[in-house]
């Protein structure tokens, strides 16, 4: 890492892969990089919103629909960003569904448990399998998994969500072991863990925004473009020698 300030944090010129782009963060993440010269492969499953986002962003991103529970499809999605992109400099596993309402173990479906371990584990597994078999050809890369401040602390005290304190914790703890593994071979492994942030579809209620925000320290939710600082610190020459951590963006909750 050398160079002025402004060189260090760069991600100009970078080729960057963001699965769950289409809207909530993993939009705001691909517009932080467009606005700062990346250029950008989206994966949604949502064609319709994917390409509206990807019009939005201009010629920079490039669009790609694929459910990344879906083995076939993340990974053909994959291997057509990087033909397209020629690089993964950074592969950003955003992608993820939360249990539909809050919920007791002993009440929660099997749908509602499936889905959710599907997408935010299988379907994490499924992308970082495929871009990682290329980030080591390459010689280096960057891997973000996002997971939440619910995959080091548990929901239940505000809202009772077992299947996703289960799939994040397991994001987070993969990801250390990701972090490990690939290390020998110039590539970062860290994970993104925010807190309560607001998107067009979250908070779901004025109740639940209420209750976010009494939650939080700092006794507001976050916008959804505030996740942009973090994910290009991770993303640039600035966190180098940062790989196996967890970048908690949560107001001050996990201060508990």
């Amino acid at each position: 890492m050398t160079g002025q300030i402004g060189e260090i944090f760069s991600v100009d010129g970078k080729a960057v892969l963001i699965t769950g782009a289409a809207s909530g963060l993993g939009r705001e993440m691909a517009i932080a990089f467009v606005e700062n010269g990346a250029r950008v492969a989206l994966i949604d499953c949502d064609a319709a919103q994917l390409a509206a986002t990807a019009t939005e962003l201009g010629p920079a991103a490039l669009s790609f629909t694929a459910n990344v529970a879906n083995k076939q499809q993340i990974e053909d999605a994959v291997h057509a960003a990087h033909k397209a992109l020629g690089a993964f400099d950074v592969v950003i596993a955003n992608a993820g569904v939360t249990d539909a309402q809050p919920a007791l173990l002993h009440e929660t479906t099997d749908e509602v448990w499936n889905k959710v371990l599907d997408t935010n584990v299988e379907g994490l597994f499924f992308t970082a399998r495929a871009a990682l078999a290329i980030m080591v050809k390459q010689g280096h890369g960057k891997l973000i998994t996002v997971a939440s401040m619910f995959g080091l602390a548990a929901p239940a005290g505000l809202f009772p969500r077992p299947a996703v304190a289960a799939s994040k914790g397991a994001v987070v703890n993969l990801t250390r072991e990701l972090a490990i593994q690939y290390a020998p071979y110039n590539i970062q492994v860290n994970a993104l863990c925010p807190g309560f942030f607001r998107t067009p579809t979250r908070p779901r209620s004025a109740e639940a925004a209420r209750m976010m925000a009494q939650y939080t320290p700092q006794k507001r939710i976050a916008d959804a473009s505030e996740i942009k600082g973090s994910v290009l610190y991770l993303a640039s020459s600035a966190s180098d020698f940062v790989t196996g951590t967890t970048l908690v963006v949560d107001g001050g909750v996990l201060a508990r």
